[in-house]
């Protein structure tokens, strides 16, 4: 075996194989959930008295990610909400990208996301791009400019956040406050057409500098950006900000219900000023809104010992401490589609965390148990030995080979048999002998007996090992009368290992994944860096599978019994080359750990 790197401690491969019996309450729990209407919320119950009151004929929501980096987990809660409710409540959700960002934006992230959204299972009513309203938005600008209600502007940065104030003292107007509105309207062109250095002017709304909302103090509207966008080409060198764009798109699209995360709250008193401040026509609103569109905060769901910042996940990424955006280490969905989880867990892990009126943090485990549960009744059952250690049979004959039919689920006979063959050598895990063992420990040892499972009970009589001291092989005798689970005598065999016939495994390399950061909010610290956890990733490239797991469909999940979940890597896997990612343990090794002190 050749460790790259070395699992963390609470999650060793011991702590992985003395994993406790299937619980059955739990299944049924999992299978409740999956089987249940979705769970109500306040958005929900708001939506719903909306359509009833005739405030809206039917929900319109949407999706609007900036197309500058992959989706990750947190996205996937924003996706759940926005295309759940719509389709709960019959109504629609679109997809819509909030690209007015020309320096961060590419293709590549666009498609990404578009993947992401399909592959959780949603389909959107309409493919938008805030790009698409620029010609509007630009129109809407100058209406505001022509009311009085926007001016141009050219304090520098620094003396804009002097003149702004603090949450405790009032702002001061700007010099260029009360420019004429002619004046305004032609510098605001000017701009447009590229006669201005880049920070040199902005748009700004003329609201209050007094406000106790530091939103209100005469927000940007437009700022000037020399850069090449990847739908617009170079028509535009101005491009409008989020909190212009972003209410404007939701009206000029109908949306009824625009759903964001707590940090908007402040903003929502600018969102409704915005839309009260210019000229909507009637066919600028949905047929579904007979109301402007209606900004609702929720709260975020931070996961423990992951990463959410794009900014940060970026550093990860170029300076090579992941291998790329679809590292299964992250909990990028990319990344998280990569190791092996499914659509339905993370739509269901959603639907557990539920939405709630304040930001929370999610423990690791309910993440995990998700995709536990999902596969528990899903994956079928197969045998893997990671760093194996080879067992002869000496009283077997080396001719003779047979193989046991094995269920492929215990509790699903639908998913059919396999046969699982059998011969005189056989691996079994180096981590199911020991040379002097103590009592508790219920596997194999020298004169102590296990059972294979499946198979016959076997007995370790001598020990081979190298001049450095490592067992290199067991010679062990089998009990041929004690097939089926059996004994002749009568006699009790507490423990049970799996194993792989040495003349039928094949050769794989197998990828075992730990969480990426040691500490639990890692997103706190100025360099995440420095909180990486150097042993994510452990890779057994001497792992023995049986013959059923090559067979499969390249998309099949296993549990490979008493090791864990896995999957083949989507981009490394070959027929004459296996590569598989554990997915995740059969319980929660870190849990564990923390129970015991």
């Amino acid at each position: 075996m050749a460790l790259q790197t070395a699992v963390a401690g609470p999650s060793f491969l011991r702590d992985l194989y003395t994993a406790a019996p299937y619980n059955s309450a739990s299944f049924n729990r999992h299978q409740n959930l999956m089987s249940k209407a979705s769970p109500n919320h306040f958005i929900r119950s708001i939506a719903s008295n909306d359509i009833k009151n005739g405030k809206h004929e039917y929900v319109y929501t949407r999706f609007p990610p900036e197309p500058n980096g992959y989706l990750h987990l947190g996205h996937a809660k924003s996706i759940c909400l926005n295309f759940g409710l719509a389709k709960d409540l019959g109504g629609r959700c679109n997809l819509r990208f909030d690209d007015t960002n020309p320096e961060k934006e590419s293709d590549e992230y666009m498609q990404s996301i578009k993947d992401s959204v399909a592959w959780l299972g949603f389909e959107w009513d309409k493919l938008c791009y805030a790009s698409d309203y620029f010609d509007e938005l630009y129109g809407f600008a100058l209406e505001l400019i022509d009311k009085g209600l926007a001016y141009v502007d050219d304090l520098s940065a620094e003396q804009m956040r002097e003149y702004r104030g603090t949450l405790t003292e009032p702002g001061k107007n700007s010099p260029n406050r009360d420019r004429p509105v002619a004046e305004n309207r032609a510098l605001f062109e000017q701009m447009r057409d590229g006669e201005f250095a880049e920070g040199e002017l902005v748009l700004r709304a003329k609201i209050d500098m007094a406000s106790p909302n530091i939103s209100m103090r005469d927000p940007i509207l437009y700022r000037i950006r020399y850069a090449h966008h990847y739908r617009a080409g170079d028509k535009w060198c101005i491009y409008p900000m989020y909190d212009f764009t972003h209410c404007i798109s939701d009206a000029l699209e109908g949306i009824t219900h625009s759903l964001c995360t707590l940090e908007f709250q402040d903003n929502r008193a600018l969102y409704d000023w915005i839309l009260e401040n210019i000229t909507l026509q009637k066919n600028h609103i949905g047929e579904a809104g007979k109301a402007m569109p209606r900004q609702i905060e929720f709260g975020r769901s931070n996961l423990e010992y992951t990463l959410a910042s794009k900014r940060k996940l970026i550093q990860l990424v170029n300076e090579g401490h992941v291998n790329g955006w679809d590292d299964p280490r992250l909990t990028t969905l990319v990344g998280l589609r990569r190791r092996g989880y499914t659509p339905a867990s993370i739509r269901n892990f959603c639907a557990e965390i539920g939405v709630t009126k304040k930001d929370s943090v999610i423990e690791m485990t309910v993440l995990e148990n998700a995709i536990r549960h999902d596969l528990e009744a899903n994956a079928k059952r197969a045998f893997g030995v990671l760093d194996p250690l080879k067992v002869v049979l000496t009283n077997y004959a080396a001719e003779q080979t047979e193989s046991f039919v094995v269920r492929n689920h215990p509790k699903d006979e639908s998913m059919g048999t396999r046969e699982l063959p059998f011969g005189r050598e056989v691996y079994i895990d180096r981590d199911d002998f020991m040379l002097d063992p103590p009592e508790d420990f219920f596997r194999l040892g020298p004169g102590r007996e296990v059972r294979l499972r499946y198979g016959y009970a076997i007995r370790c009589e001598d020990v081979i090992q190298d001049d450095a001291g490592e067992v290199v092989e067991l010679r062990c005798s089998y009990d041929p009368l004690s097939a089926q689970g059996k004994t002749a005598d009568g006699r009790k065999i507490k423990g049970i290992i799996h194993w792989v016939s040495a003349a039928h495994a094949i050769d794989a390399e197998v990828r075992v994944y730990d969480r990426l950061f040691n500490q639990a909010n890692p997103g706190a610290l100025d360099d995440v860096t420095e909180a990486l956890n150097p042993n994510s990733l452990t890779v057994f490239d001497n792992a023995k599978l049986e013959p059923s797991v090559i067979e499969a469909d390249p998309q099949q999940h296993f549990q490979f019994e008493r090791v864990g979940y896995f999957c083949f890597d989507s981009q490394d896997h070959q027929p004459a080359k296996p590569v598989l990612n554990r997915t995740v343990s059969l319980r929660d090794s870190w849990a564990k750990a923390a129970a015991k002190g």
